[in-house]
């Protein structure tokens, strides 16, 4: 009996918002691995803010998704037939896998998972948005203990793992978020402060809450939050560039930030960050996380939606705000 796999693929190049019409849902018969090859069974697919960049026809960091080709994301599956001696059948790996129930993958691009935590997890954080908080703070933020750190899209997967590292380093954590419930989940991470920045001036409440300025400022928003930042920074402050979440579905130019002399003004410097540029260090970076884990000093929190069909929909709960901790599919 021939396996079918079904599969969202890229049918239009989406202005805005997505819509659903810029997917097509389509099957195919499985194909069954060649050699250095294996056959995976998607079990959780990652949806991040990245994949909407990935859909624009413009130069980037990574190519972006040609029309008609499967969706890119990370997803973690088990393997269901191998033809390479590193990967056996039952074992859980992570990787580009994409939008789809399976894939037929070269098995240097399956990282196989050790049972160390629930499964979800591997995708959040000891997975990539994890990951991205550790390295783009401790390498790039370089946080100092007593130095306040700022994060926006604070309960976020990224964001909310920033924060609980900048406490676990001895820092003051500040976390920008939109809403009662989700500042509400900030301070049950343990962040000293939780700004709605839905709830009024934004400027006015780093003022409050950052009176020595924001030494460390870790930027997953842009727009007008990078800006109302970048006018609060301290002597010689460092701000990270994860992401622009803000800026992902506009349909005129990406707004920059007017307050960039701040970073001349207090001798602060501003640096991009992409999480793939750390991959030979993953391992000490999921070591380490997995030992606060497992101390009770880091928390994880996964926004699970079932069913791949639900695809379109649950994508934009990312840029409306609807989901609370990391966002991904049940396949």
């Amino acid at each position: 009996m021939t396996l079918v796999n079904h599969r969202f693929t890229l049918a239009a190049r989406p202005v805005g918002l997505p819509r659903p019409t810029d997917f097509q849902y389509a099957e195919e018969p499985v194909r069954q691995p060649g050699d250095g090859e294996v056959l995976i069974r998607n079990r959780y697919i990652s949806l991040d803010p990245a994949m909407r960049g990935w859909m624009n026809d413009r130069r980037s960091y990574v190519p972006p998704i040609k029309l008609g080709e499967v969706i890119r994301a990370l997803a973690l599956g088990e393997v269901v037939a191998s033809n390479d001696p590193k990967l056996a059948p039952g074992d859980h790996v992570v990787g580009l896998f994409g939008v789809q129930e399976h894939a037929t993958v070269a098995a240097k691009d399956a990282t196989k998972v050790l049972p160390v935590a629930p499964l979800p997890v591997f995708l959040s954080t000891l997975g990539m948005p994890g990951l991205t908080a550790y390295f783009g703070l401790l390498d790039v933020g370089k946080p100092q203990p007593g130095e306040t750190v700022v994060v926006s899209g604070a309960a976020g997967a990224v964001g909310a793992v920033v924060g609980q590292i900048a406490k676990i380093k001895g820092c003051r954590a500040v976390g920008i978020a939109g809403g009662a419930d989700k500042c509400a989940y900030l301070r049950e991470l343990g962040f000293d402060a939780a700004i709605d920045y839905k709830a009024g001036d934004l400027a006015a409440a780093l003022r409050e809450h950052c009176p020595d300025g924001i030494h460390v400022y870790f930027d997953n928003v842009g727009g007008a939050t990078l800006d109302a930042a970048l006018a609060q920074l301290a002597m010689r402050a460092r701000v990270v560039i994860c992401g622009a979440i803000s800026q992902y579905n506009a349909t005129g130019p990406v707004t920059g930030p007017a307050n960039y002399l701040s970073l001349l003004v207090h001798r602060a410097s501003m640096t991009g960050m992409v999480v793939m540029d750390y991959a030979a260090r993953f391992p000490e970076g999921i070591m380490e996380m997995a030992g606060w884990m497992a101390a009770g000093k880091l928390k994880s929190k996964e926004h699970i939606v079932r069913g791949l069909a639900e695809f379109p929909v649950a994508l934009n709960m990312l840029f409306t705000g609807e989901n609370h901790g990391k966002l991904m599919l049940e396949v």
